[in-house]
């Protein structure tokens, strides 16, 4: 089987995303969107960096691209806002494309976006297509990695994440959205805009208790800067001492007082050790840590592109990382070699 796809957004996942289409079996990038107007009309192989042309013209408009190329499925890298992303979903499902997204709120809605969340449901269903949306975090690490541990126990009490990473190593788009290279003062004005924060940790925290059946009495998500107190850069961004380096947000969800659920998320220009780290308090109890930490931007597009038939497969309707089986990487149906 190959599966024809659709890439809609030309940022840097959407163009990671569309790189991995291309160079893996099993895939068709039959077209790719943008609202740049510097993109749009180029070569889609030129627009994402590779050697080759594809003799794919980039395009600006989805429902006539849509009605003309009839993709299989849709992968959207646009925009963290599930508001904002609510009509292009419809508009793909409307068009007969099942849909995987990075739109960080929509990978758990029915706790925070409920509305939302039963209009994308309702329209997916009608369409008899499926939509998921997925990524490195929200996705796999503070939700699917540790609720694949909890397989094993036979009681979980609370379960706990840290992600620690350096964003220096990560796109530009992400160091700017973590606020690095401001002052505590702009940084201060941002995060009360909501401009600047690491967007998911609700999500996360709304999919790991419902998976685990504790009915939450309250969901919290604080931040605050990481402020260094000498100069630390990357390559694409400089911190003078006493600037902000990044983020630390410490997000819980409490059920009659208790803590079931701590998500620690802590991403910064010079972070000198990163890594992944899961917590499950129960029987038995259990410890996970991948030193290093999982790189973000490669994960993060490999989340989408492996998921993508699992999602053609599965039943109509707003799906998520709780409700498929675990993704796993997938070489394309022709790759099976011979053990003779």
């Amino acid at each position: 089987m190959t599966i024809r796809v659709l890439q809609v957004g030309l940022g840097p996942i959407g163009v990671a995303v569309a790189r991995q289409l291309v160079a893996r079996r099993g895939y068709e990038l039959v077209g790719g969107i943008d609202l740049d107007p510097a993109k749009i009309g180029r070569d889609l192989g030129e627009a994402c960096g590779l050697a080759e042309s594809l003799g794919i013209a980039v395009r600006g408009d989805l429902e006539g691209t849509l009605r003309e190329l009839r993709p299989t499925a849709a992968a959207l890298c646009t925009s963290s806002s599930l508001e904002r992303m609510a009509p292009t979903v419809e508009a793909c499902l409307e068009a007969g494309a099942t849909v995987v997204s990075s739109t960080e709120e929509l990978t758990y809605p029915w706790r925070e976006q409920p509305d939302l969340a039963r209009r994308l449901d309702d329209a997916a269903k009608r369409a008899g297509e499926t939509v998921l949306a997925t990524g490195v975090n929200p996705g796999f690490a503070m939700d699917a990695h540790p609720l694949a541990l909890t397989s094993v126990c036979q009681r979980v009490d609370s379960i706990s994440v840290r992600r620690v990473q350096d964003a220096g190593l990560r796109r530009l788009p992400f160091q700017r959205k973590i606020g690095a290279g401001l002052t505590p003062e702009e940084f201060a004005d941002k995060a009360a805009a909501g401009d600047v924060r690491h967007v998911g940790l609700a999500e996360s925290i709304g999919m790991l208790a419902d998976a685990m059946g504790w009915p939450l009495d309250e969901i919290t998500d604080e931040i605050e800067p990481v402020i260094v107190a000498e100069p630390v850069a990357s390559e694409l961004v400089e911190v003078a001492a006493g600037q902000v380096a990044g983020v630390r947000q410490i997000g819980t969800g409490r059920q009659n007082g208790k803590v079931r659920v701590l998500l620690e998320f802590v991403a910064r220009i010079g972070e000198p050790e990163s890594f992944d780290e899961v917590n499950v308090e129960g029987d038995p109890c259990l410890h996970s840590r991948i030193e290093g930490g999982i790189p973000g931007d490669v994960a993060t597009a490999s989340m989408v592109v492996n998921a993508i038939p699992r999602v053609v497969a599965a039943p109509p309707g707003l799906l998520t990382m709780k409700d498929l089986p675990p993704a796993s990487c997938w070489p394309g149906d022709d790759s099976r070699e011979s053990s003779a």
